[in-house]
């Protein structure tokens, strides 16, 4: 097809500035497999180099301009031709012309905006990417880098620790505490159980943390939970007066920040789902929304500081039920 135009002629590659002393991290491309990318936050610049090379020695490369973009989009994957840009910055490289040998350019997004958080979910994907582009009659040339994005918050003013009574009458009352509801992604969730009333046979008790995320509008509103993480805290029946202590390392679970709204297309929550599991299998639980958040590390000379505090904005809720798909008032019968 070369001998048409319609062939990839000329290879691009995008080098970023300071690859090699840049932090990098982690993101989800597919299930089960990750990607490490260089990391960025709000405010920084984004610079680099444009290689673009001829394939062939001697050859022409005829075309209509090229430019290069910083691109913010969010993608839901049941809309996947229709991407949402929240972020569109172009330069351009060079007018329309010929290219008969390979070339050089430099680029620079000086002090870039970048509101969101990089994010891969079951539903919703929002990423950051450099796109290249050197524009043809018949076909583009497109070459894209993706970056990741970590949104850093500072420490809540306000964080009132969780403390709640729930039961069901005359056959179960328990207390529960724990010590904050917003946590940084490093945290260590501390608690405990009171068991102020049992008059049923409880046969072990397990906590969890659920992440929902809900993405679209009415009428395509799509809602994902996820278990997170899932351990035993009692094994045994408890008595009047007992208390169980609660202790959760978050550091060790692959979590992004609580996200709420972003750009009106998605939000991401969290909830930690407390279950109770009597010798009937009948399973009680009790709901509790908290937040989440990235907190900011030790910055580099240079660093610009981050410009966020998106925390005092997040209210938490909790939920107290039954399992789905029993009523409350029925585990007695």
């Amino acid at each position: 097809m070369n001998f048409l135009g319609f062939g990839q002629n000329a290879d691009i590659e995008i080098t970023l500035d300071d690859a090699d002393k840049r932090k990098t991290a982690e993101i989800r491309v597919e299930e089960n497999r990750k990607e490490k990318l260089l990391l960025y936050y709000d405010g920084e610049g984004v610079s680099g180099k444009i290689d673009i090379k001829l394939k062939k020695s001697g050859a022409k490369l005829e075309h209509h301009g090229i430019k290069v973009e910083f691109i913010g989009q969010i993608e839901l994957y049941y809309d996947r031709g229709n991407h949402l840009e929240f972020t569109s910055l172009v330069k351009e490289l060079a007018g329309p012309g010929d290219l008969t040998q390979s070339c050089s350019f430099t680029f620079d997004f000086p002090q870039v905006e970048k509101p969101y958080e990089s994010y891969t979910g079951n539903n919703v994907k929002l990423r950051y990417f450099i796109r290249v582009v050197i524009a043809r009659r018949m076909s583009d040339i497109v070459r894209e880098q993706e970056i990741i994005v970590h949104t850093l918050s500072s420490y809540p003013d306000v964080n009132n620790s969780i403390k709640m009574e729930v039961g069901i009458e005359d056959c179960l009352h328990i207390e529960f505490e724990y010590n904050k509801s917003k946590y940084h992604l490093k945290d260590i969730i501390v608690g405990k159980i009171y068991f102020l009333l049992v008059r049923i046979k409880i046969k072990h008790m397990e906590l969890a943390i659920i992440k929902r995320e809900l993405s679209g509008s009415t009428p395509s509103l799509f809602q994902d939970s996820e278990t997170i993480a899932k351990f035993e805290i009692m094994d045994g029946a408890p008595v009047k007066g007992e208390s169980i202590p609660i202790r959760l390392f978050l550091a060790g679970y692959d979590i992004a920040p609580t996200m709420k709204d972003i750009n009106k297309k998605f939000s991401v929550r969290y909830f930690l789902n407390l279950v109770l599991v009597d010798e009937e299998e009948r399973r009680y639980f009790k709901q509790q929304e908290i937040i989440l958040w990235r907190k900011g590390e030790k910055l580099r000379k240079g660093q610009p500081p981050p410009v966020t505090n998106a925390m005092q904005t997040y209210t938490a809720t909790s939920t107290v039920r039954a399992d789905p798909q029993e009523d409350a008032s029925d585990e007695e019968d």
